[in-house]
């Protein structure tokens, strides 16, 4: 899942620079103007016009060139670039990657609030891709703290509480998952498996269901509608 929200994209690059709005309309234009400016601003263009193409293992390195370039200038920004280099190698499916990027970006202590809290959840992802779980819940309770908004954060939350053991945690943050995004096919699909594991049949049938009613084409409901598929099996024993 991608993360580069258009007004954090506006928000790493210099006032003056109009990329984030070409970008969204016209990203192939963006990257041709973008291409040939080797400014630290040009560079995060360039990220931003390669991620709207989808081409994440591209992108990633336009703005790790950013943030490198943001070091020498002394510009207080490079955080803000690594944070984005590391969205895009998790986009781009490069977890340790991506892990490196999000450690320059947290070491360099500038980010605050929502910004420290979407990076912490995106070395929380990485991590976990890493098989690095108890690393992993550090960055995810910084994350539910700076960006508790965010049901993503709750759902890795409980997810990984899961895959621990402790099921009375991962009852508490599916829970505010559900408050925050119930519309959300994996939210569903996790709030069935716990169920599930926590014996509850009746709560992982219901949940089960609405994840494959909300996106029957999608991964998540089709994995709910494999995981519901046993009990339609036990019915006919």
């Amino acid at each position: 899942m991608i993360l580069l929200s258009l007004a954090l994209q506006a928000a790493a690059l210099p006032p003056a620079e109009s990329c984030a709005a070409l970008a969204a309309t016209d990203p192939v234009a963006a990257e041709r103007r973008a291409s040939v400016d080797r400014s630290v601003g040009g560079r995060a263009c360039l990220g931003i016009a390669l991620a709207g193409q989808d081409r994440f293992a591209q992108a990633a390195p336009a703005f790790e060139e950013a943030a490198r370039g943001s070091e020498l200038a002394r510009d207080g920004a490079a955080a803000r670039y690594w944070a984005l280099a590391g969205n895009a190698w998790l986009a781009g499916q490069e977890p340790a990657k991506a892990r490196a990027a999000l450690d320059a970006a947290l070491a360099a202590g500038t980010l605050t609030g929502l910004a420290r809290g979407e990076a912490a959840l995106d070395r929380a992802r990485a991590l976990v891709a890493l098989d690095e779980l108890k690393l992993a819940r550090g960055d995810l309770d910084l994350a539910l703290k700076d960006a508790a908004d965010d049901p993503l954060a709750w759902l890795l939350s409980a997810t990984l509480a899961r895959r621990t053991g402790d099921l009375a945690r991962a009852k508490i943050d599916i829970g505010q998952a559900l408050r925050r995004s119930a519309d959300d096919a994996q939210v569903q699909l996790e709030a069935g498996n716990i169920a599930a594991a926590s014996g509850d049949e009746a709560g992982a049938k219901a949940a089960w269901t609405e994840a494959a009613r909300l996106a029957p084409d999608r991964p998540a409901g089709q994995s709910a509608t494999r995981a519901l598929s046993q009990f339609a099996a036990d019915e006919q024993k």
